[in-house]
């Protein structure tokens, strides 16, 4: 199983969001998807998943263009809400199950349980914390080929981010595909594998985690300072 980028290009009414991106990603991989704000990275995996189009370049996904019998296989959670206010925790979970046929209800209630999320609660009622942990628990409820999470760790506390990682670990499979998107550089360091660059909307390198500390001595926080060093935070 791959999924290839293929010199993608995304472009948006006055902005390149991503400028001819190459790369393939295989099965077997926690890839970190790293980059300041505005780099692109958002956009990219919004074209894997299927929901905008690229301008120019293609996405494939097991030599197959993304389509919308690719998405049947790809979970991606975005960093807004996407849940209506009148649902409860247990209704998010029937929503999933109507749209997606890998969806797993034992599996989503094992997820609610670890994380301490009550089926009853109302969407509108819950803390940035706890909409944080039920958007991984709705997510990696589906026994989906590719997973895609732009910002887990936003919102939540270190014991939270503790279980998301676990939650991670759990579900990252020698078959699967995992990329994660966060500005946490050193909290992705303790389960990624892989670490992908992007930087002014190009691709700016891939690399083994543990190559970077047996080939050049650094952690993937200090070469992420290498990469991105003079670039400011927007």
């Amino acid at each position: 199983m791959k999924l290839e980028s293929i010199n993608a290009t995304k472009k948006f009414v006055g902005k390149v969001a991503v400028e001819d991106i190459s790369m393939t990603l295989d099965e077997g991989h926690i890839y970190a998807l790293l980059g300041p704000n505005g780099s692109g990275k958002t956009t990219w995996m919004k074209m894997v998943a299927g929901l905008i189009k690229p301008s120019a370049g293609e996405i494939r996904f097991n030599d197959k263009p993304v389509d919308i019998e690719s998405r049947k296989t790809i979970a991606y959670m975005s960093t807004e809400p996407f849940f209506y206010d009148w649902m409860t925790i247990g209704d998010v979970g029937k929503y999933y199950q109507d749209f997606f046929a890998d969806f797993l209800m034992d599996r989503y209630d094992e997820l609610l349980a670890g994380m301490e999320l009550d089926k009853l609660l109302k969407v509108r009622t819950l803390s940035s914390g706890m909409m944080a942990k039920l958007k991984i628990a709705v997510t990696m409820a589906r026994d989906a080929a590719v997973y895609m999470l732009d910002e887990p760790l936003n919102g939540i506390d270190l014991l939270a981010r503790d279980e998301v990682m676990r939650t991670i670990l759990t579900y990252a499979t020698p078959e699967k595909i995992m990329i994660i998107s966060s500005h946490l550089v050193e909290e992705l360091e303790a389960v990624v594998d892989s670490v992908i660059f992007i930087k002014d909307a190009r691709f700016a390198g891939i690399h083994e985690v543990e190559e970077l500390r047996i080939n050049e001595g650094i952690s993937l926080a200090d070469k992420y300072r290498e990469v991105f060093g003079k670039v400011k935070e927007a």
